[in-house]
């Protein structure tokens, strides 16, 4: 999913061509026509995710000073690009004093106003970033501070902020990197107990022996090598939060005694004499489906049902696509940042190819290889050859009108037809015929779900992969759009087994 762009213009024309320069930059657009409608659409309780926003400042009513004053008092975000046709020098102090982030001349050029709004979306992404390293820190990351435009996630979220708001035990469970300590800290920090502790401990990582230890404490000569005394994790987060990462990884001698502090609200050091009293809210995870822990007799069934009161689920990247581009803004400017180096972005073909990898080692794999792409990089934009890695694993997407194989990447096959690029989902293209065969070669009637598949591809191609365009001019929703897009590639054939065979 493109990132988002608001523009407030009462001039019609001008407000049709600004549209225009900021949909073939890649962007998706909303368009009001005066201040007031603006103010309205960035505070209406469903009011979209707006990414930024490029703002004319003199309109009738409210004009654009008294727009930035209003999402200032908001406490809104956005970063703002204001424009207007008298460019005298007062015009821009006071904007920039204001809170605008740039500031263009009608009529602005398309370059001039992408480069605006690129450093505009690069800096709002590392102030994200920087707050939520601080929140993280300070352990009063929340909801806001996760980074998903997904319908997949909005259920998750949804859950989790009820959950947040009681002290009910979640297990949260998901492949390794989707982010399950990122949703323990936002439970911890959006509910009471987020001015008390929030204690992390990853289970697997524990030696049996000393899990007991850890996790609820020892006396000074309890075994050999216990020289001093040490209250344990359950102690330590008393009052506040503790998550149990990989708690699938207990032994389970250890799963009896966990089960006993769950129970009794009360736990006993390791040569302790009596009983300490805990008053700890339990957020557990495994990347593992306990339940087949369960029954294969590795995890107690008792201790399984009083962690598993509400199950959260964390879908994996490669389920929620439309996450990618708005994780890559995110990670280029924190790492560019760190490394102190100067890229702007990322090629739209780079886009589209990460996109469409599955990811499996999900988040923390599209970090990590951003963080490489940056260090290694020699030029001031990412291409596809920095993330070597992707490009060996990139798929290969068959072309259904032709029966022929189109490869992703076109930097490292030449040969291979041009490949769209969109800023969603990336697709490769049919030739530009506008025309659609009814019939097969032995004279039969095509079924309807093959030729409806032909129809979107040669949308998303005819419309340079821009998704919501697309679902308009078909007349059907996004969310039909994308449903259709993964029936058509689950019940590909292509799909299935090896391609090699």
């Amino acid at each position: 999913m493109a990132a988002s762009i608001l523009i407030a213009d009462d001039d019609a024309v001008a407000r049709r061509l600004v549209e225009n320069m900021v949909q073939k930059c890649g962007y998706e657009t909303i368009v009001v026509d005066s201040g007031d409608a603006a103010i309205a659409m960035l505070t209406a309780p469903d009011a979209p995710v707006i990414d930024a926003m490029v703002l004319d400042l003199v309109m009738p009513g409210l004009d654009g000073m008294g727009v930035l004053a209003k999402i200032r008092e908001a406490g809104l975000n956005i970063p703002v690009v204001v424009q207007t046709a008298h460019g005298g020098i007062d015009n821009v102090v006071s904007a920039m004093r204001a809170g605008a982030q740039d500031f263009v001349v009608k009529p602005v050029g398309m370059e001039r106003l992408q480069v605006s709004l690129r450093n505009a979306l690069n800096t709002s992404a590392l102030k994200g970033e920087l707050q939520r390293i601080r929140h993280s820190r300070e352990g009063r990351l929340t909801f806001a501070d996760i980074i998903t435009r997904s319908e997949a996630m909005a259920g998750v979220l949804r859950t989790a902020q009820k959950a947040a708001s009681s002290t009910i035990p979640v297990l949260i469970e998901g492949e390794s990197g989707v982010g399950k300590e990122l949703f323990a800290r936002a439970i911890h920090g959006s509910g009471e107990r987020k001015t008390k502790p929030f204690v992390a401990v990853n289970c697997g990582a524990i030696p049996d022996n000393l899990v007991e230890s850890i996790l609820f404490g020892h006396e000074k000569g309890a075994f050999t090598g216990a020289t001093e005394r040490h209250t344990g994790k359950f102690v330590e987060a008393s009052g506040g939060t503790l998550f149990l990462d990989e708690v699938s990884e207990l032994p389970l001698a250890a799963q009896v005694k966990l089960l006993r502090a769950l129970q009794e609200g009360a736990v006993e050091a390791v040569g302790g004499r009596k009983p300490v009293r805990v008053d700890v809210r339990i957020v557990s995870a495994t990347n593992r489906k306990l339940l087949d822990h369960v029954k294969s007799g590795q995890f107690r069934e008792d201790l399984f049902y009083r962690l598993h009161v509400l199950p959260l689920t964390i879908p994996s990247l490669r389920a929620r696509r439309e996450d990618i581009p708005h994780l890559l803004r995110h990670f280029l400017a924190r790492f560019c940042a760190e490394e102190n180096r100067t890229i702007t972005g990322i090629s739209s073909e780079a886009m589209a190819l990460l996109s469409q990898l599955d990811w499996p080692g999900n988040i923390r794999q599209l970090e990590n290889a951003v963080y490489r792409a940056v260090v290694m990089s020699e030029s001031d934009q990412l291409g596809s050859a920095d993330f070597p890695q992707a490009v060996a694993h990139a798929p290969v997407l068959p072309d259904t009108h032709h029966g022929e194989p189109l490869i992703i990447d076109p930097a490292s096959h030449p040969t291979a037809p041009a490949m769209i690029s969109g800023s969603e989902i990336p697709i490769a293209p049919l030739p530009s015929t506008g025309t659609l065969a009814m019939l097969t070669r032995s004279g039969e009637m095509r079924p309807l779900e093959e030729m409806e598949n032909e129809i979107i591809r040669f949308a998303i191609s005819h419309y340079r992969g821009q998704m919501s365009e697309v679902a308009r001019r078909l007349k059907i929703g996004r969310s039909t759009l994308y449903r259709k897009l993964d029936e058509a590639a689950a019940s590909d054939p292509s799909n299935e087994g090896d391609p090699a065979n």
